[in-house]
């Protein structure tokens, strides 16, 4: 992943731990304060707030640990790699798509970021501007060319940035 992809894993990490934790925390004890657990509503669902929570935690903590950090600035883009943002044309119908080569967790087809383990990004890879390949997609086996190679930072692509408010812990 990005350097920054691997920074918003942690911001979004510290973030559950020191802010989003402790505040269910407190709506689990005010819960718990009104009375016979059994029939508590609010502790019940505090309680499975606290459980979405730690599942998240340990599956970005996971993540984490395991991160491969790669600066796509610093490559060459002479040949398609990660980070590279390619121009391909269909040979069967002349069509011109844009595509990022990304890390799973920054991936975003719908926006152009696919990840490095995706069959096409598979497919493209260490092609130089110019060169053909076919790729075996869920719709069929596809021809392409690879019309221009560049580097773009893809936190300028994302259109869904995500700031501490987005995490889905409203």
């Amino acid at each position: 992943m990005t350097p920054r992809g691997y920074d918003e894993l942690l911001r979004e990490f510290k973030y559950l731990k020191d802010v989003e934790k402790p505040r269910v925390n407190v709506e689990k004890q005010r819960a718990a304060e009104l009375g016979d657990r059994s029939e508590n509503a609010e502790y019940h669902a505090a309680k499975e707030k606290l459980r979405h929570i730690d599942k998240r935690l340990f599956y970005l903590n996971g993540m984490i640990q395991k991160a491969q950090i790669i600066d796509p600035a610093q490559l060459d883009h002479s040949r398609i790699h990660f980070g590279s943002t390619i121009t391909i044309i269909d040979q069967m119908n002349d069509n011109e798509v844009t595509y990022t080569i990304c890390g799973t967790l920054e991936s975003e087809p719908e926006h152009g970021l696919i990840s490095i383990h995706s069959p096409l990004a598979r497919a493209m890879l260490g092609k130089c501007e110019g060169d053909d390949f076919n790729v075996t997609l869920p719709f069929g086996k596809k021809n392409y060319e690879v019309e221009t190679i560049t580097y773009l930072d893809i936190f300028s692509l994302k259109k869904n940035y995500r700031h501490e408010a987005d995490f889905g812990f409203h």
